[in-house]
């Protein structure tokens, strides 16, 4: 009789074990807003055309390409990179912070 207990309590107890376990080892991370770094938006320019990038967003910084095939560019701007296969935005995409 005394086996057949410990068997119907042993998962219960493993359970409030581990429920307890998980609670404890939890911790709130908490960044003053003034390290949080600035927020970059970029906007969505997907099927725009270079010249219409241009025409939004000014010359870019630098430009890396066409590479491959199809062939691929990349415009730099100050906080974010536009990616194009031929004349057309494929991406954009935010710079690393920090």
């Amino acid at each position: 009789m005394l086996k057949s207990t410990f068997h119907l309590l042993a998962p219960a107890a493993l359970a409030a074990l581990l429920a307890g376990a998980s609670a404890v080892s939890a911790e709130e991370v908490e960044i003053p807003v003034g390290a949080q770094g600035k927020e970059t938006y970029v906007e969505d320019m997907r099927g725009l055309k270079k010249d219409e990038v241009n025409a939004r967003l000014g010359e870019p910084l630098g430009i890396q390409g066409p590479v491959g095939d199809p062939a691929i560019t990349r415009w730099e701007y100050q906080d974010f990179y536009v990616y194009f296969e031929w004349d057309t935005v494929l991406h954009t995409v935010r710079k690393p912070q920090g």
